[in-house]
């Protein structure tokens, strides 16, 4: 049998690549190109695509708009390690959308965002703990790898290191609460305020979403105590809202980290935030002392920087909101149809800009609750999708503007046959 192109490569990732690949995604499927709502392997299967590049192709891959301004760049040039006008001009913008932004500081990703949104919150309080919820993810830094995935639950603060490599100092540096319980919240926060420099949360954690008073009661016990407060809107910057979860849930915090959207698709974050905390990354205002190093050779990239404004410009278009917000009621309504015909226990979980199925009873409420799914079903479920041209993370139904009612149908008919899978595996 002759070895599909698709498969040579993965046979050439496998020699060159530790576990065959980046450590995304399914290191079985390459992707040659996009467009639109959809994608193309190296064998020329085409795939609706949920995954979106995780996030960030919120308008679409290729998008004719946003590719016209990237290649006016281009032309220009790549990077300079020096300010440039696009750079400054999305910023102008992402502090005009975002209720907490007073200033921002660019970086590369967002796992360089949240690691100095929490540096800042100690450079800021003079305090060293940082309080993190169970099944929060907040990027690669060793702080943020606490109790992201345990594989083991311990009694809570205790925190648990995901990865190996992480030392027993940056784990005693962090405390772990669960998500979406208000009384804990309000008692933890109580009982380590002196040492507490900040809490660093998804306003959405995941496809959880925080029941109601819970990001209220954060903002409170923190504002009561002089503690940073933290978004990690890397994922629900510009995508639950223009104004990100802090606009839709009505609660500002401290800091917030950006990503994914705001570059358009190509390598771009920041941390942004008040003032008074942004200034740690100024010398001339908190001095040698106070100040927060800070440099990255792609910081502020022109290039990203161009598809950025040109995304966010796309975004503020009139009904751009409400298209993706219906396009995912569609999906997410067809879901739970089907499930109860099937007479399945499944829990659909998120917003409808990013949501799932979880195979397991309701509450699904903090990382726990979703321990109680089957993962067998979710892998049917997955397969019986992927087979029939429908692209998504293994937990994760990313919405894009370029997805259609054409899409949606699409979709709606390989729903049916996956929760038939399930049903009848």
């Amino acid at each position: 049998m002759t070895e599909s192109v698709q498969d040579m490569w993965c046979a050439r990732a496998r020699s060159v690549l530790p576990a065959g690949g980046f450590g995304n995604y399914d290191p079985s499927i390459v992707i040659k190109r996009g467009r639109g709502a959809r994608v193309w392997d190296e064998d020329g299967k085409e795939y609706i695509d949920y995954l979106i590049g995780s996030g960030p192709m919120l308008v679409g891959h290729n998008h004719p708009e946003v590719m016209e301004a990237v290649q006016e760049q281009l032309a220009n040039g790549m990077t300079y390690f020096a300010n440039n006008a696009a750079g400054i001009e999305l910023a102008e913008v992402i502090c005009e959308a975002v209720p907490c932004a007073d200033q921002l500081r660019y970086v590369s990703s967002g796992s360089e965002a949240d690691m100095y949104a929490m540096r800042l919150a100690r450079a800021h309080s003079g305090r060293n703990l940082i309080l993190k919820f169970e099944g929060g993810y907040h990027g690669m830094s060793g702080e943020a790898l606490m109790s992201m995935a345990p594989q083991r639950l311990e009694n809570f603060p205790q925190a648990v290191p995901d990865s190996a490599g992480i030392p027993q100092a940056t784990r005693d540096g962090v405390i772990v609460a669960p998500f979406n319980d208000i009384s804990f919240a309000r008692q933890i926060i109580t009982e380590y305020a002196d040492q507490l420099a900040g809490v660093i949360v998804e306003p959405l954690q995941r496809l959880i979403p925080p029941l109601p008073g819970f990001l209220e009661a954060l903002r409170e016990e923190t504002t009561r105590h002089g503690i940073v407060l933290i978004f990690d809107e890397v994922v629900t910057g510009f995508r639950l809202a223009y104004g990100g979860g802090q606009e839709l849930y009505g609660v500002t915090p401290d800091l917030c980290t950006l990503g994914k959207v705001i570059g358009g698709g190509f390598p771009m974050a920041a941390i942004a935030g008040t003032s008074d905390i942004m200034a740690h990354f100024d010398v001339e205002k908190v001095g040698p002392e106070g100040l927060t190093f800070q440099i990255g050779t792609l910081s502020g990239n022109p290039v990203a920087a161009a598809a950025g404004l040109k995304t966010l410009e796309i975004l503020r278009r009139a009904g751009a909101y409400e298209t993706l917000r219906a396009t995912g009621r569609k999906l997410m309504k067809k879901l739970q149809t089907e499930a109860a015909r099937m007479g399945l226990t499944a829990t659909l979980v998120g917003d409808p800009v990013l949501f799932d199925m979880v195979f397991a009873k309701a509450p699904v409420a903090d990382y726990r609750d979703t321990l109680r799914a089957n993962s067998d079903q979710q892998r049917t479920f997955n397969a019986s999708l992927r087979a029939d041209g429908i692209l998504k993370a293994p937990m994760k139904f990313y919405v894009s503007l370029a997805h259609t009612d054409t899409e949606a149908e699409v979709t709606e008919r390989a729903i049916t046959r996956a929760i038939e899978a399930v049903a009848t595996a």
